[in-house]
């Protein structure tokens, strides 16, 4: 079992001010694989008292500087790409395939937009009529960042952060603090100067509140739960900063029946079983055209009966387990409660799969005959589960996926291109896939609503970062 008891602050590896020990189990096995420390107040401000103190000469560095950094991250990372890969197979449980082509993957990824947005990034303009706009470092910030993803939200943050001259503090989740840990290795051995970047291990409402409450952070930036984004709001709001928030999602997939429905449901199905069903923009509502609705769920039904369940510590397609006993229960809650409101359950349910009695391990679960109103259709599952809705037309197709307090990504397939762009059109969120296709890792990742504040990846992403000052001269 690995000793991970300190914390990174100043360039070095120190002990905890006030220590409280908590174990990191293996979701599989349910055994331990490490003990850290859970962070207090006391660590959070020697923290942010190591990042106000870099930040005065970080801040003044050339972009080329940032630009060779980010470079020297890069060369860094891929030395231990398949360390960090086996990390976050072992701590969340990710199965290796999808951890060494994704989850580690996205830390190149994403890396190599913001280098690319770096370089053409310019922080001095000329308006027309002479003044000169000046982009600036915000300042310290707090980082938060979840365990469903972890290399891809740490990068989300940490990268821009480090591209716009600022210094931070992160708090990764408690549950994969070991991939963060890793990371920080990384940026150490790459020359990120000390106090530049900051780690602290903790709980949210003591790490991350007293970061979001301290005077000298400028800018919280969280990854999460709407209901975290909410309490880092809130705790910010009293000393006036900056919050972007990325949080949840509930995202539509309207398959037309003019597509390719069987190609559609298959892709659909798969995405949302793909990481357990862990995926804040996973599209867990299908809306399918009533004329293709039958061979819809046939279909859909078919996928989660031959979706394997199994060891991510094995080579395989398999999905993985949950990542936390607390997780397994709430999916486990809210399957049985799409039952007993109604909706027809086409595979999958509630226990665990055949053979599986130890780890977290959930049935891919799809369900039909559901309707926008039922719990399993408005309340972020978090879990290998798909609901199918029937809709009649395409104004009412819009009207569904909109009907959501969330707004991060939406889905379509159709074969007419006029009907794609005119349907995107009036879909009330951040990001929009059709037919299969994908945003690039430069893009603006967020969503409208409930799902967040601000957007992650390339310029955009960078934006929340930076101050505005406006200089007139004479």
């Amino acid at each position: 079992m690995l000793d991970k008891r300190q914390f990174f602050i100043n360039g070095a590896w120190v002990d905890p001010i006030q220590a409280t020990e908590f174990d990191v189990i293996n979701p599989a096995t349910e055994q331990s694989i490490a003990t850290i420390s859970m962070g207090s107040e006391a660590d959070a401000n020697a923290a942010v008292s190591a990042a106000k103190d870099a930040f005065p000469a970080f801040s003044r560095t050339t972009k080329q500087e940032r630009v060779e950094l980010l470079e020297s991250i890069m060369v860094a990372y891929k030395k231990r790409y398949d360390e960090m890969a086996s990390i976050i197979t072992q701590e969340m449980g990710a199965p290796k395939v999808l951890s060494e082509r994704a989850q580690a993957a996205v830390g190149i990824g994403h890396l190599q937009g913001f280098i690319d947005a770096l370089k053409e990034y310019e922080f001095r303009q000329t308006t027309p009529s002479g003044d000169i706009i000046q982009r600036e470092a915000i300042g310290v910030c707090g980082l938060i960042t979840p365990w469903n993803w972890p290399m891809n939200q740490m990068v989300l943050k940490i990268a821009p952060a480090l591209a716009s001259g600022c210094t931070m503090v992160l708090k990764p989740s408690e549950l994969t603090p070991l991939s963060a840990m890793l990371y920080a290795e990384i940026l150490h051995e790459a020359g990120v100067p000390a106090g530049v970047f900051n780690l602290i291990n903790g709980e949210g409402p003591v790490v991350g509140s007293a970061l979001s409450r301290h005077p000298d952070v400028q800018m919280m930036s969280f990854t999460g739960s709407t209901r975290g984004g909410v309490a880092v709001s809130k705790d910010a709001a009293e000393t006036v900063k900056r919050v972007a928030l990325e949080l949840g999602g509930k995202s539509p997939n309207i398959i037309f029946a003019d597509s390719d429905v069987e190609k559609a449901v298959k892709r659909g199905t798969r995405h949302v079983f793909n990481n357990t069903g862990q995926s804040c923009n996973a599209p867990t509502r299908m809306l399918v055209e009533r004329s293709a609705y039958d061979q819809a769920k046939d279909i859909a039904a078919k996928v989660a009966e031959q979706t394997e369940v199994g060891d991510p510590a094995e080579e395989g397609r398999h999905i993985g387990p949950l990542v936390s006993a607390l997780q397994y229960e709430r999916v486990q809650t809210l399957i049985q409660k799409g039952i007993d409101e109604g909706a027809t359950l086409l595979a999958g349910g509630v226990g665990k799969p055949e053979g599986r009695n130890v780890g977290y391990f959930c049935k891919p679960t799809v369900f039909g005959d559901v309707n926008n109103d039922m719990t399993i259709a408005r309340e972020e599952i978090f879990g290998p589960v798909l609901s199918i809705i029937p809709f009649d037309s395409e104004e009412e197709a819009i009207e569904i996926a909109n009907d959501t307090p969330y707004g991060l990504a939406a889905y379509m397939d159709t074969g007419c291109e006029e009907r794609a762009e005119r349907v995107a059109d009036q879909l009330r969120a951040g990001m929009v896939r059709i037919n299969g296709s994908d945003i690039s890792s430069g893009s603006p990742f967020g969503g409208y609503k409930m799902s967040g504040i601000g957007r992650e990846g390339g310029h955009f992403g960078m934006d929340d970062f930076l101050e505005i000052k406006a200089i007139s001269r004479p």
